[in-house]
C-alpha cells in the first residue's frame, strides 16, 4: 500500500526538476549582477577631481556586462563557453562597462562606457552564455546537459563558493551572559547594507546603566545620551520611544539619572565627539561625532541627518526589548534557530570583493587624474582606469579562497568524484564557527532544520555539525523590494510611527519590515493574516516572511515581523483550509502529467513557502486524514533528507550514525561524472565503465 504522503512525490519532483540543484547559487549571483553591482556603483556616484586650473567631476552612471570574451596573445577578442575555458585554462569572466561623464560647472560635457574590469561569470547563470540552452544546443558546446552550474572557471579549473551561514542582519538579538558571576543582558544587531555591515550592541550594566557600543567609537555611550544626540531632547520623549508600559519605564531610572549631566542634543553631540576624538580641535571633533552617527551608527537605516529620528526609535526598540528580556517577559534569542540566520552565497561574497576593489580604482583614478593636470576629457579618464585591479582582485580570491580579513578557504575546487559528489558540492552550507572549539549548541541538529537542512548528511570528526547540506525541500530566498510592500502595510491601515497616538503605541503591535520599524497596528494577528492572504493571491511576493510575536504576559510588547531579505531557507507547505487540504488529486495528476508546475501551485494559493520564523505561527500535520486544527501539511516528508542521504533505501530502519556515513561514503564511489570524458580536464580522474545495476532502484 503506497502511503497517503507518497502521493505528493511530484511536487518536489517538479520543483527540483524545474529549478535545477543549484538554483541558489545561481540567483545570488543573479542578483549580484542586476542590483549589486549598479548599487555599489552608486554609492561612489561622483568623483571630484580637484586640479589648481579647473577642478571637474566625473559622473558615474549604468553599468552594464557584456558578454564572456579573452583575449588572445595577438590582442584579438574572442567570445568563449565554459567548455573552452576549462580546455585552455582560462578565466571564463565578462567584461563590465560603466557610464562615465565629465561635468563641469554642472554641465554634462561628454559621456561614454569605459570598461572598469572583468567579473568572473558563473555557469549557467544569466550573464552565461549556455543559460536557456536546450539539451540538444549544450551537446553542440561540449557540455554535460545534466550539469547544474552554480561554481565559477577560474584559470581553466572549477571553483564553487560554498554557502556560508551567518546571524540575521538589521534584527535585534538579545541574550544573557554570566560576565564573572554576573549577568549581564545584551542586545546585538548586525546593521548590514550591500557589502558593508557595522555591529550595534546594547550592553545593561549591574546598576541598570544601558550603554551602546558603535563600531568607530573606543568607549561606551549611555543610550540616553545617543538618543538626545539623534535629537530626542527631552527625557520624556526617550522614554516613550522605549515604551509607554509603566513597568519598562521604571526600568529606565538608572540611565537617565547617568544621563542627567547632558541635557540637550548639542551636548550630547559635544559629550560623544570629546569621547571618540580626545585632543583634536573642537570643529573636528564634532564632525568626527555626526559622522559616527550617520555612518557607524546603524547605517541600514540610512546615512543622513534625516535619518536620526528614526534611529532613535530603532535604538528605543532595541532597549525595551533588552527590558523586557530582563524583566522576563521574553526569552533569550537562541542564535542556533534557523530564523535568525541567513546564508550568504556568491553574490553577497562577490559584492563585498567588488566594494574593496572598486573603491580602490577609484582613489587611483582620482590620483592619476590629478597627477596629469593638463589633460581632460573622456579619454583621459578612460586612460585613467586601470580594469586590472577589479579583474585580480576578483580572480585571485576565487582562485585562492582567500577573501581578505583573514577569511581563508571560502572557495573550494568543484569535488567531481561522481555526479552525486557534485550535487552535494553544490548544495554545501558552512559555519563560520572555528571548528577547534567545541561550540556544542552550533553543531547540534536543531528543531528548525526540518525541511531545510538534512539531517543526517554532515562529516564526521572536527567539522561534525558546522559543515551542513540543504534538504531537498530547501529553497532560499531572494531579495524583494520592500519599498512595494511598505506601501501595502500603510494601504492596509498601518500608522506611521510619528503620526501613531500614544494608546496605540501602548497597546498596539509594532510592524517591522526588514528590521526597520516602519509603525503601529492595532491587532498585529489579523494584518499577518491579511498579509498571507495578499501573498497567496500572488498580490506579494512568495518569498516574504511574515511572522507574529506575542508573548502571554500584560503589558508585553506584540510585533509582526514582515522579512524580505535574501538568504533565509523556506520550505514549500500546502494550506489547509476548512480542514481540508488544497491540493487535490485531481491537481496533483495534472503535476504529474506535466500540465500543471509548483509555481502554478503557488499563484493559485495551494502551496506556500515558508521561513522558520513563520513556520512557529503554523501547525503542520504529516497526514492529510488528520487535518483538524492544523493549517499546514507537509508535501513530501522524505524530503528533510539531502541529496545524499535520499538514495539511502529505507534509510528509517538504520541506526542514524549508518545513515550519516553512508551519505560521505556515496560521494567517494567511482562513477561517472559527466559524459564528457573525452574532452575532460581534469588531471586525475578515475572512471568506472563496467556499470552494476542496483538491486533496488529509488524514485527517479
Amino acid at each position: 500500500m503506497v502511503h497517503s504522503s507518497n502521493k505528493r512525490w511530484p511536487v518536489i519532483q517538479d520543483i527540483l526538476k524545474r529549478e535545477g540543484i543549484a538554483r541558489q547559487h545561481l540567483n545570488s549571483f543573479d542578483e549580484f549582477l542586476e542590483r549589486g553591482l549598479q548599487s555599489i556603483i552608486n554609492e561612489v556616484q561622483q568623483i571630484d577631481i580637484e586640479n589648481a586650473e579647473y577642478p571637474y567631476k566625473i559622473q558615474l552612471g549604468k553599468v552594464k556586462l557584456q558578454q564572456p570574451r579573452m583575449m588572445e596573445l595577438d590582442g584579438s577578442i574572442t567570445h568563449i563557453t565554459p567548455a573552452e575555458a576549462r580546455l585552455r585554462n582560462v578565466s571564463y569572466s565578462a567584461p563590465v562597462m560603466m557610464e562615465a561623464s565629465v561635468v563641469e560647472d554642472g554641465k554634462i560635457l561628454e559621456s561614454r562606457f569605459v570598461h572598469i574590469g572583468d567579473v568572473p561569470v558563473m555557469a549557467k547563470s544569466n550573464a552565461c552564455i549556455l543559460h536557456n540552452f536546450s539539451t540538444q544546443k549544450l551537446i553542440e558546446h561540449g557540455e554535460d546537459p545534466n550539469d547544474p552550474g552554480g561554481y565559477f572557471i577560474i584559470n581553466g579549473s572549477e571553483r564553487v563558493i560554498v554557502g556560508l551561514e551567518d546571524l540575521s542582519y538589521n534584527k535585534i538579538i538579545v541574550d544573557r551572559e554570566k560576565v564573572g558571576g554576573n549577568i549581564v543582558f545584551k542586545a546585538k544587531v548586525y546593521s548590514s547594507i550591500v557589502g558593508y555591515r557595522a555591529k550595534l550592541e546594547l550592553v545593561m550594566k549591574n546598576d541598570g546603566l544601558i550603554v551602546a557600543r558603535i563600531p568607530g567609537s573606543p568607549v561606551d555611550i549611555p543610550v540616553v545620551t545617543l538618543m538626545r544626540a539623534l535629537g530626542l531632547e527631552s527625557d520624556r520623549e526617550i522614554a516613550a520611544v522605549v515604551s509607554l508600559v509603566d513597568e519598562l519605564q521604571d526600568e529606565l531610572e538608572g540611565s537617565f539619572e547617568k544621563a542627567g549631566d547632558v541635557p540637550t542634543a548639542k551636548d550630547a553631540v559635544v559629550y560623544i565627539s570629546k569621547r571618540i576624538a580626545p585632543g583634536m580641535l573642537e570643529e573636528f571633533q564634532i564632525k568626527r561625532a555626526e559622522t559616527l552617527l550617520d555612518w557607524g551608527l546603524l547605517p541600514h537605516l540610512g546615512k543622513h541627518p534625516e535619518n536620526r529620528k528614526e534611529k532613535a526609535q530603532f535604538l528605543g526598540e532595541a532597549a525595551c526589548k533588552l527590558l523586557e528580556l530582563k524583566l522576563g517577559w521574553i526569552k533569550p534569542d537562541d542564535k542556533d534557530h534557523y530564523g535568525n540566520k541567513v546564508i550568504k552565497f556568491a553574490g553577497q561574497m562577490l559584492a563585498d570583493l567588488f566594494r574593496t576593489a572598486f573603491r580602490n580604482l577609484v582613489r587611483d583614478m582620482k590620483y592619476q587624474l590629478e597627477r596629469s593636470g593638463q589633460k581632460r576629457g573622456i579619454n583621459a579618464v578612460a586612460a585613467a582606469i586601470r580594469p586590472g585591479i577589479i579583474t585580480d582582485k576578483l580572480n585571485n580570491a576565487i582562485a585562492t579562497g582567500n577573501w581578505g580579513r583573514g577569511r581563508v578557504g571560502v572557495t573550494q575546487l568543484l569535488d567531481r568524484t561522481n555526479y552525486l559528489s557534485t550535487i552535494s558540492h553544490l548544495r554545501r552550507i558552512q559555519s563560520p564557527l572555528s571548528r577547534t572549539q567545541p561550540n556544542f549548541e552550533a553543531r547540534d541538529l536543531h528543531a528548525t532544520h526540518f525541511g531545510r537542512i538534512c539531517p543526517s548528511e554532515t562529516p564526521e570528526g572536527s567539522n561534525c555539525g558546522l559543515v551542513k547540506n540543504l534538504a531537498l525541500s530547501g529553497i532560499i530566498s531572494v531579495n524583494v523590494p520592500n519599498e512595494e510592500i511598505i506601501e501595502k502595510l500603510y494601504d492596509l491601515g498601518t500608522v506611521h510611527f510619528f503620526d501613531a497616538k500614544e494608546d496605540l503605541k501602548k497597546d498596539g503591535t509594532r510592524i517591522f519590515v526588514d528590521g526597520r520599524l516602519i509603525g503601529y497596528y492595532k491587532d498585529g494577528g489579523q494584518l499577518a493574516e491579511s498579509l498571507r492572504d495578499l501573498r497567496r493571491n500572488s498580490k506579494i511576493h512568495p518569498h516574504v516572511g511574515i511572522s507574529f510575536h506575542k508573548s502571554d504576559i500584560e503589558g508585553s510588547t506584540r510585533r509582526l515581523y514582515v522579512n524580505c531579505n535574501a538568504g533565509r531557507v523556506l520550505r514549500p507547505l500546502i494550506i489547509i483550509k476548512d480542514n481540508k487540504s488544497l491540493l487535490t488529486q485531481e491537481l496533483l495528476d495534472k503535476v504529474s502529467k506535466k500540465l500543471l508546475s509548483w509555481i502554478d501551485l503557488l499563484r493559485m494559493g495551494i502551496l506556500e513557502l515558508i521561513d522558520a520564523n513563520e513556520e512557529e505561527n503554523c501547525y503542520i500535520t504529516l497526514d492529510d486524514k488528520d487535518t483538524k486544527k492544523h493549517t499546514h501539511l507537509e508535501v513530501f516528508p522524505p524530503a528533510i533528507l539531502g541529496a545524499g542521504a535520499s538514495i539511502i533505501p529505507y534509510p528509517e530502519h538504520n541506526q542514524s550514525p549508518r545513515n550519516t556515513y553512508e551519505s560521505a561514503m556515496a560521494k567517494q564511489s567511482l562513477g561517472f561524472s559527466t559524459p564528457m570524458m573525452n574532452t575532460s580536464t581534469y588531471v586525475r580522474q578515475h572512471l568506472m565503465f563496467i556499470h552494476k545495476l542496483q538491486l533496488l532502484t529509488l524514485k527517479q
